[in-house]
This record gives C-alpha cells, sequence and structure tokens, in this order.
C-alpha cells in the first residue's frame, strides 16, 4: 500500500503541489499509470472517463518534459474533454510555469497559431484541428517526447482513424505513448500494436463489476 501519491515515483515539487491542491489518494488508474509511465514506458490504459486519467498522464507527462525536454500532446476526441483536461494540467502546472496550447474546432485559428508560437509545453487537441494545423504547417511535431491518445475507442467511433494514423506518422520515432480507452476493439490493438514498444497494459474494472 502506497503512502497517497509518495512511492510512486513523483518528484518532491510534484507530490508538494499535489499535495497543496489536495489530492491526498491516488485512484486506481492513478496509483497503477504513474510509476509506469513516469519510467517513460509504453502503455495502454483500459479506463472509463471520471476515473482520473488526466492526473494518471498528466503527472508523469510533466515530470518526463522536465527531464527528457520537448513537447508532450494530448489528442481527444471532443473540445469539451480538451478544455477539461487544460484545466487541470493548468492547475498542477500554474506554479512551475507550464504553457499549453489548446487547438480544438468552432474557434478561430488565431490565436491558436499565436499560443504555438509561444512554445507550449503540452499541446492538447482535437484531431481534426491538430491535422488543419499540420497541413497549414503552424505546427511541426518533431519535438513531441511524449503522446498520449485519450478516449481512444470514442475518437476511432467518431471516424477519427485515418488522422490519428496522420499525426503518429508525423511524431518522432523516438517517443512514449500512452493510450486510453474504456473498451479494447481491434482496431485499438492495431494501434498499439503498430505505433508502440511493447506496450504495458493496465486494466481499471468499472465500479460495480468483477
Amino acid at each position: 500500500m502506497t503512502n497517497g501519491f509518495h512511492g510512486l515515483g513523483i518528484a518532491p515539487a510534484l507530490l508538494e503541489i499535489l499535495s497543496r491542491l489536495h489530492f491526498k489518494t491516488p485512484t486506481p488508474i492513478q496509483a497503477q499509470t504513474i510509476p509506469v509511465a513516469i519510467h517513460g514506458k509504453d502503455m495502454v490504459g483500459i479506463a472509463q472517463t471520471g476515473t482520473g486519467k488526466t492526473l494518471a498522464f498528466g503527472i508523469p507527462m510533466i515530470q518526463r518534459l522536465a527531464q527528457v525536454k520537448g513537447q508532450g500532446l494530448i489528442v481527444l476526441p471532443t473540445r469539451e474533454l480538451a478544455l477539461q483536461v487544460d484545466e487541470v494540467l493548468k492547475k498542477i502546472g500554474h506554479s512551475i510555469g507550464l504553457r499549453t496550447a489548446i487547438l480544438i474546432g468552432g474557434t478561430s485559428l488565431r490565436p491558436q497559431i499565436q499560443a504555438l508560437l509561444k512554445k507550449p509545453h503540452i499541446i492538447i487537441a482535437t484531431p481534426g484541428r491538430l491535422n488543419d494545423h499540420l497541413n497549414q504547417k503552424n505546427i511541426r511535431l518533431h519535438d513531441v517526447r511524449v503522446v498520449v491518445l485519450d478516449e481512444a475507442d470514442r475518437m476511432l467511433d467518431m471516424g477519427f482513424l485515418p488522422q490519428i494514423q496522420k499525426i503518429l506518422h508525423a511524431l518522432p520515432k523516438d517517443r512514449q505513448t500512452m493510450l486510453f480507452s474504456a473498451t479494447m476493439p481491434h482496431e485499438i490493438m492495431k494501434i498499439a500494436a503498430s505505433y508502440m514498444k511493447f506496450p504495458i497494459r493496465v486494466e481499471i474494472a468499472p465500479a460495480g463489476t468483477t
């Protein structure tokens, strides 16, 4: 039994921030994901929405980027989710100067381009809008060291597979890839097999199931 967030490999500065924000006990996905992700390993996490996934990948991403220098990229299906993830990361990263950029549809490209020029540490994007920026050469992904595909099954349901493949092709080979999904359809296994290095599988059963 770990002592709260201590013992998961989290850096003291981040532990201090978590304690200041009153995060005391990690959720099951956080307890299982954080130690694996902090070591830079590729990972497939099976977990429902609302299980605390944002911290499960957000804490290791912030910590790894401090070590390996470079950018983080989080790709997720909807604008709402992008805004929620950004809010959580800003809470954690505010005091250490973390810069984020949100690339989502339905809003003007110009402020997004300006946010990219500020060299954000972490880019949070929906697949369609990220591809728009790639096509217009507003962004290059050559500095991305850590990438997260969140709610991957929803992205596939929404028909984003071609965009996701295009994004994965634009990324450097030398990177850490984390994929989170509530279910494991065949297409997701194929993405894991094609684009990840020996991913470790972490599975959290939804509440009420055995």
